[in-house]
């Protein structure tokens, strides 16, 4: 599957190897050297993930803050796997380094990372990546953790047993969960404001301090209903359930019990983890509506008008609302004016950043821009960047 991890410095284009885990023998000495020369010198700062093949090799890699994650494979591996592994890795680097991973923390943790990448690969097939039981035997900075005192017999217990997820001696004074449902929705428009394609994609975060071995249930609505069972059912079933197109759960969901009655059943891993990720298309609500105005006057001037509508209810708020509008990549001067929150132009990016605190429901807010262009002798083309969607936290 995967022939080598490279972690490159993204801060500048030279792209520096930081360390390395090479697992076969299939690979150049030059691999290196032709992922900086065909794809960093090439690349599109708009693609934080990107599948490129380059002498029958392929670079499979995500941009995460200040560092390039690439895995290489001369192999017919599956993209999506490779991918789904490479966020995996990240999170128990997180986990390990106290939820930052950059390149600070690279250079701080060559023999914990090297340790790491041992563990959860084998001949570049993924092995252990349960960060519960990997913090049972890794040395963490040089000291082992508390939990790691477990004699070995428990260790193999946990890694191969049943439920190796989770030790059964887990004791708390307070016994707690916590539940975060994290939504987002995904628009795609067109040019003349139609509504081309839109779903919420949505997981459900857990911090579980419970003692011993307990089963929790978790359930939607009372009901969910897949995507495969709407065309026989809808009539019947429709109003109560909730519709989800497509859903992925954590390796300690019961699935039997869910395809019996729909409850979601699980003896939770201790500490934080992802229950489950889903993906519905049905009866998607917009929270916002976003209508621009440009009008190029001239070859030196456009003027811009954004107007964002909230389409919830006047009770509700939205918090920390920002709104991106890109502008000419030969923007000189951007005069911005909003009654409401605080813009910028950020040449770095090329676009205004409006930032909105707080936005109530059931109204709307206007920012209007002058922007000067850098003339030019060459024939520019017409600008037809439309506004990119907003995104809001």
């Amino acid at each position: 599957m995967i022939s080598a991890i490279f972690f490159l410095s993204a801060k500048t284009d030279r792209g520096e190897l930081l360390i390395s885990r090479v697992y076969r023998d299939d690979l150049g000495r030059g691999v290196v050297d032709n992922f900086r020369q065909h794809i960093l010198n090439q690349k599109s700062e708009n693609n934080p993930i990107v599948h490129v093949t380059v002498s029958q090799t392929s670079y499979l890699y995500v941009r995460h803050q200040d560092l390039y994650v690439v895995a290489v494979t001369r192999q017919n591996a599956s993209a999506s796997l490779v991918f789904e592994f490479l966020f995996k890795m990240l999170s128990i680097f997180k986990a390990y380094f106290g939820g930052v991973f950059d390149e600070d923390a690279v250079r701080n943790n060559f023999v914990l990372i090297y340790e790491l990448l041992d563990e959860i690969l084998d001949y570049g097939y993924p092995q252990n990546t349960e960060i519960a039981t990997l913090k049972l035997y890794i040395m963490q900075e040089g000291v082992l953790s508390e939990k790691s005192a477990l004699d070995q017999s428990q260790i193999t217990m946990q890694a191969t047993g049943a439920v190796g997820w989770r030790r059964p001696d887990i004791k708390y004074r307070k016994n707690e969960i916590f539940i975060d449902v994290i939504e987002s929705v995904n628009l795609l428009l067109s040019t003349k404001g139609t509504v081309l394609r839109s779903d919420v994609s949505g997981q459900v975060m857990i911090k579980s301090f419970l003692s011993g071995m307990p089963e929790c249930k978790f359930g939607l609505n009372d009901k969910v209903m897949m995507e495969q069972e709407r065309a026989s059912n809808v009539k019947r079933r429709q109003g109560s359930a909730v519709e989800i197109d497509d859903c992925t759960f954590h390796q300690c969901v019961r699935l039997g019990k869910f395809d019996s009655d729909r409850t979601i059943s699980f003896i939770p891993p201790d500490g934080e983890f992802e229950l489950m990720k889903y993906r519905t298309t049905q009866t998607v609500n917009l929270p916002f509506k976003v209508i621009p105005l440009i009008k190029e006057l001239g070859r030196t001037r456009v003027e811009v008008k954004v107007t964002v509508k909230s389409q919830f209810g006047p009770q509700l708020y939205a918090n920390n609302v920002v709104v991106k509008i890109p502008t000419p990549k030969n923007t000189a001067i951007c005069r911005i004016s909003t009654p409401v929150g605080k813009a910028k132009y950020s040449p770095e990016t090329s676009c205004i950043i409006w930032k909105i605190k707080k936005f109530a429901g059931d109204s709307e807010v206007t920012l209007g821009a002058d922007v000067e262009l850098v003339a030019t002798t060459l024939d520019r083309k017409p600008w037809s960047r439309p506004p990119s969607p907003w995104s809001s936290k």
